[in-house]
């Protein structure tokens, strides 16, 4: 947060996508409960985030375990099928780290 003259204080927001939505590196990150879909459902993979776990950390409750799993969005797949890739992370920064080069690797391929 930074100070504006008057001392109100004023917030940083997230970087937007397209969308609307929250990003990161340029791709939409959607947030519902403890799941985060990273990358477009107009593409053909998206990332879903499962946080499994959490811990506190300076008063915080931060992401300790996450699910990552690279998926088809073609509605044709069945569910069983459309898991590509999947692993589990310490915290949320190497899940998104990992989620990113899945992603970025795959679409750049098609």
């Amino acid at each position: 947060m930074s100070e504006k003259k008057g001392g109100s204080k004023e917030t940083k927001s997230a970087p937007r996508a397209k969308g609307g939505f929250p990003s990161y590196k340029g791709r939409p990150l959607v947030r519902s409960g403890d799941t985060l879909y990273y990358g477009s459902m107009r593409d053909k993979y998206v990332v879903k985030l499962d946080v499994k776990s959490k811990k506190e950390v300076q008063g915080l409750e931060v992401a300790d375990r996450v699910s990552v799993q690279l998926m088809s969005t073609d509605p044709e797949i069945r569910n069983r099928k459309q898991i590509v890739k999947s692993s589990e992370k310490d915290g949320l920064y190497l899940a998104l780290d990992i989620a990113d080069a899945w992603l970025t690797r795959e679409l750049k391929e098609d």
